[in-house]
């Protein structure tokens, strides 16, 4: 029963569940976990069962006691009632009894007893005055003959009376006499305290530090003593030169930080010994030297810090990680030096141990750092308060960084660029000689290399708490070094027309109306689109490594907010409210979109090529002059009798046209195996989305947008449709409207060759209903029947009205 009985001691059950529970390793065996759980089991069932019966019978005898006790109340207030009517009268009767004589007497001897505690209280006024008067002189006296104790003991006592004289003119003048005397002990203890602290003399700093607390001022004791003590340290960080904070060093900033931390544990591990002979707190004495120190460098921590930054620029936050981490490191170690300082303080008060149910629980204190944090002691307010006391040094230590962890995005971007630019410029002779769809592959490589450690330095630096600011500073990223390239490419793209090129198929492209700068073009930018292609690949995965980067912060976060003694921050924590947001959606967005707008490029730059036969095709087609001819074309005079024909051919352009459009898929068929044709798919010109709406608008792509395989024939298909729907945008925008003037005939032989390409294109699977507009408002005989008088009928207006 000896661990039911422990049981009232735990607050947690999971707490005692550990402690009584075997965990040596001679019993960790499963035969004996098992027989000792079923042994607290039984012993559980059976106290559950006394308690069950008891509980019982404490009802029953309370069920029976109560109705009695309303009766027992009413019988103690009538017995109240009278008692109070019987002491009346027997005071009245008392009074009554007793003679005039008695009373006169007694009046007298009150009178005489408020006179005797005036008296005494005047003598006091008196004894505290004549005191006063000779206060001055006696400490002087004091002063001279170096009896600093009874001096101090002087002034304390005097001090301890100026409550007499609250409230009266006396007051201000009998302070102002105690600090000026107060000042004098001080300047003549100054030097001699100084030289003890100096030699380490204990038992004068201890005696000294008593003299001090008699005349309130421990304040300006300790002040003096951590002066002394740091006073080496000031020297080093005031006499070292840096080569990335002064113009001239032999030493960077982290290297010295590293030596002067080490000088400063030395330090306090020796004061971790001194301290208890003179204070009787010394963990918030050494704390406060810590404080000391910190707060007296000069140039300050974070003059330093911004010169640092300013030394490395773009590269500085690597830098200021490897100091941060150094810090915490500090910090750590600072920390265990006043835990033993406190440990070894509770065991000279004999304190009892720690409860048991705080022995498997690890406090975490969680800032802008994470470090273990004070051991969880006593609730009283004096054990809160030093607690309090102690987290001062600590705020003075990481402060500096206060303001780099804020702009941790924008140091995240100009480092991720900044990396990018040095792999860049190591190879920058190279990049002239090598084409652009494999240089691209490659810096992907060192964007995502540079981008891999972003999770890692965000940890280290923020500890997740900028990590909003992590994926923003990632998305600009990507999506920067795509737009870049985006911009390149299209002006190559526009200038690889005229390159050169002894490719094997270069006679097959000549036949079909290609040239070789078309072909190097061609193979551009579908080598291109397999690297964009890939670039998307790799973004994803990265992507999905990140979200579970920081699903995982996310739920420690959360975690530590449901226990509020390890959890305090007021740093910005959207994601860690909503958990869920980082995994139910895209969080890389802007990257995505770069993507399909490089994709786009190379997609358009495709196209043009394809397409550019058919667009030389219909160069001089609005002007031809069988548009204006009032002939119809196609009769024939015979004997000055017009024979006419029962159908029109499409003219010469037109049928140019047709040729090239039912070459398509037979050019297009080389290379429909092609990966890279069927990456995204819904940015191609002209061509509708799964959603049935134009991806040439802007629509940001959801978290989904990931690449499935494609059917052949779908891809060919989406291709192919894309290719005829450009083909007739350009036919409709910008070669039908430029025809000034259109006759009887003409209209006719433009229906015909409208009727012929329509024709054509329908076998791309192509439909466009403006070009159905154009062919009808060609075809009526009276325009003005025209039930839809739209922009392409008021052409076709102004062209018959000639």
């Amino acid at each position: 029963m000896s661990e039911l009985d422990s049981l009232s001691e735990y607050d947690d059950i999971i707490a005692w569940v550990n402690d009584t529970l075997p965990d040596d390793e001679a019993s960790t065996g499963l035969t004996a976990l098992d027989k000792k759980i079923l042994e607290l089991l039984g012993a559980l069932d059976a106290a559950s069962d006394d308690t069950s019966s008891q509980l019982e019978r404490t009802i029953d005898d309370v069920s029976r006691g109560v109705p009695r006790l309303a009766y027992d109340l009413h019988f103690m207030k009538d017995g109240a009632v009278t008692l109070q009517n019987s002491l009346v009268h027997v005071h009245v009767r008392s009074k009554a009894a007793i003679p005039d004589s008695t009373r006169q007497a007694l009046s007298q001897l009150h009178v005489l007893d408020n006179m005797k505690r005036h008296m005494e209280a005047a003598r006091d006024v008196l004894r505290e005055a004549e005191s006063w008067s000779t206060l001055e002189m006696e400490v002087t006296s004091l002063l001279s003959d170096r009896q600093y104790a009874k001096a101090a003991a002087r002034l304390s006592e005097a001090s301890r009376s100026m409550v007499v004289f609250q409230n009266t003119p006396e007051y201000d003048p009998r302070r102002t006499l105690m600090i000026s005397l107060q000042n004098q002990l001080e300047a003549s203890l100054s030097s001699a305290l100084v030289a003890a602290i100096n030699v380490q003399d204990l038992a004068a700093c201890k005696s000294y530090f008593s003299i001090f607390s008699d005349i309130q001022r421990e304040s300006e004791f300790r002040n003096y003593y951590n002066g002394s003590r740091r006073a080496s340290l000031m020297t080093l960080w005031q006499s070292t030169k840096l080569t990335d904070c002064d113009e001239d060093g032999t030493q960077t900033f982290l290297d010295f930080l590293r030596t002067f931390n080490a000088e400063c544990l030395s330090l306090l591990n020796h004061e971790r010994g001194v301290m208890p002979s003179i204070f009787p707190d010394p963990a918030i004495s050494l704390s406060a030297l810590v404080t000391s120190i910190l707060a007296g460098l000069q140039p300050s921590f974070s003059h330093r810090l911004a010169s640092v930054s300013s030394y490395y620029g773009d590269a500085s936050l690597k830098t200021l990680i490897s100091l941060f981490k150094e810090i915490e490191g500090f910090a750590s170690s600072v920390q265990k030096i006043i835990e033993k300082m406190k440990y070894s303080a509770t065991l000279s008060e004999d304190a009892p141990p720690p409860s048991p149910s705080h022995s498997r629980r690890r406090s975490m204190r969680m800032s802008m750092s994470f470090r273990p944090g004070p051991v969880r002691a006593s609730s009283s307010s004096q054990s809160v308060a030093k607690t309090l006391s102690l987290s001062e040094w600590e705020q003075e230590l990481f402060q500096p960084f206060l303001d780099f962890q804020v702009d941790y995005a924008s140091l995240e971007r100009r480092f991720l660029d900044n990396s990018l630019i040095s792999v860049i410029s190591l190879d920058g002779d190279r990049q002239r000689d090598t084409d652009s769809a494999r240089l691209l592959r490659e810096r992907s490589v060192d964007a995502f290399g540079a981008a891999e450690e972003s999770t890692r330095r965000c940890l280290s630096f923020t500890h997740g708490y900028a990590t909003v600011g992590l994926v923003q500073a990632l998305d600009s990223f990507f999506k920067s070094f795509m737009d870049t390239w985006s911009r390149e490419i299209r002006s190559q793209l526009e200038t690889s027309s005229s390159a050169v090129s002894n490719d094997p198929s270069e006679d097959e492209l000549s036949a079909l109306d290609y040239t070789s700068g078309d072909w190097a073009a061609f193979q551009l930018s579908l080598h291109l689109l397999t690297s964009a292609r890939s670039f998307h690949e790799r973004l994803s995965s990265f992507e999905s490594k990140l979200r579970a980067n920081i699903a995982q912060i996310s739920t420690s976060f959360r975690l530590a907010r449901d226990d509020p003694s390890t959890f305090s921050t007021s740093a910005s924590n959207r994601y860690w409210n909503r958990p869920d947001r980082v995994t139910a959606k895209a969080i890389l967005t802007e990257a995505r979109t770069a993507v399909f707008e490089f994709a786009r490029v190379c997609q358009q730059s495709l196209q043009r090529i394809i397409l550019s036969p058919l667009i030389k095709s219909l160069d001089g087609y609005a002007s031809l002059p069988f548009w204006t001819s009032t002939e119809e074309k196609g009769q024939a005079k015979y004997n000055d009798l017009h024979v006419p024909t029962f159908s029109l051919d499409p003219s010469e352009h037109v049928k140019r046209v047709a040729e090239g459009l039912s070459n398509l898929p037979r050019l297009f068929e080389g290379y429909v195996d092609d990966d890279a044709l069927s990456f995204s798919l819904d940015t191609l010109p002209h061509i509708q989305s799964a959603v049935g709406e134009p991806h040439g608008h802007s629509r940001r792509p959801s978290a989904s947008s990931v690449i499935k395989p494609l059917d052949h024939d779908a891809v060919s298909s989406a291709w192919l449709s894309s290719f005829g729907q450009t083909f007739l945008v350009h036919l409709i925008k910008e070669v039908l409207p430029t025809i000034q003037e259109l006759s009887g005939p003409g209209a006719v032989q433009l229906a015909v060759d409208l009727g012929y390409i329509s024709h054509n294109v329908d076998a791309l699977n192509v439909e466009l209903e403006d070009l159905n507009r154009w062919r009808l408002c060609i075809e009526a005989v009276d325009l003005d029947a025209v039930q839809v008088k739209d922009d392409i009928w008021r052409e076709v207006v102004r062209m018959r009205t000639k």
